[in-house]
């Protein structure tokens, strides 16, 4: 019976050996990516080698190979028997097999193994300019879309325009302008994908200016999608007072050649017997008093108050 048994575990460990062996003589698949994972997302999501990081280079076995190294403004790097080869653009595991490779091809080595690492990153960082609460660099390790970037920026301010200014530094250094909707739906589905070197700028959105009688008087920013009409803008300044004359409001524009006008029937346009007119970033709407020296008011005096009322509310008044 001792008999039997032993024989029995010679078999199973003979089995599992051969099983081994067979798992030994086949190449281990790579890692399982979760289903419909896009393989070129995946790929572009990775680190990259950029200008002015530096690197580290082993190689098992042959420590007088191992070398710290800056990769150039040229993304090019110097290492040992193999020359300078340009790795910017590769991920670690790129360069490691281009590395592998050279050693291989110039008879250096049998069968190198070889490591490539990121010690100092230089380029893989982002900047982020205007209207946010914390301008500045900010790192990309990986893939990151705008909205990961601007919350690390502290999100827009409340006087941020809805357009964001994307500048690519890789390539052709393409520019690309994307909304920030205001429906949360249409903002979560709209990721834009963000390089390391790209410059974010998120530019001070237009202003309207609503003076004479109306509740509240002063500077109110276009946040509605960009776009706002003279109704919007009477109601952003809580309506018009009780001596306001209506049929004589005055939309002001300034031009390269000077100041335009447009007489505007305001309380038509309320009433909806009249189209509501839309407004350009900087136009001033004016709603006189019954007094006859408030409608004859001249333009240029008009913007200097305009230009008061967007100091007082920490407003940059256009020149």
């Amino acid at each position: 019976m001792m008999l039997a048994t032993k024989v029995h575990h010679i078999f199973v460990v003979a089995a599992l050996l051969v099983a081994m062996a067979a798992v030994d003589g086949q190449q281990a698949p790579p890692a399982s990516l979760p289903p419909g994972t896009d393989l070129a997302a995946a790929d572009a999501g990775r680190i990259r080698i950029g200008p002015g990081d530096l690197i580290q280079v082993v190689v098992y076995d042959e420590p007088t190979l191992a070398q710290t190294i800056r990769v150039d403004d040229q993304g090019r790097a110097d290492l040992l028997l193999i020359g300078s080869q340009h790795l910017a653009g590769l991920s670690t595991s790129d360069a490691r097999a281009l590395v592998e490779q050279l050693l291989k091809q110039g008879d250096f080595l049998l069968n190198p193994q070889v490591s490539v690492l990121i010690s100092e990153y230089n380029t893989q960082r982002v900047s982020i300019l205007g209207e946010v609460k914390a301008p500045g660099s900010y790192p990309v390790l990986g893939d990151r879309n705008l909205l990961n970037l601007l919350s690390l920026a502290g999100g827009p301010t409340l006087f941020a325009a809805n357009v964001v200014t994307i500048q690519r530094r890789s390539g052709s250094r393409e520019t690309i302008k994307t909304a920030l909707r205001n429906d949360p739906d249409q903002l979560l589905t709209s990721k834009v994908s963000i390089e390391p070197g790209d410059t974010i700028v998120v530019p001070r959105a237009g202003v309207v200016y609503v003076l004479g009688e109306v509740a509240r008087p002063g500077a109110f920013v276009i946040q509605t999608d960009g776009a706002m009409s003279l109704a919007q803008a009477i109601a952003f300044a809580s309506g018009v007072n009780y001596q306001a004359v209506q049929t004589k409001t005055r939309i002001i524009r300034k031009t390269p050649g000077g100041f335009e006008e447009q007489n505007v029937n305001l309380k038509r346009v309320l009433e909806g017997k009249d189209n509501d007119p839309d407004l350009k970033p900087e136009d001033i709407v004016y709603i006189p008093s019954s007094a006859i020296k408030s409608i004859l008011a001249r333009a240029p005096s008009i913007a200097s108050s305009a230009a008061a009322a967007a100091v007082y509310q920490g407003i940059t008044a256009i020149p």
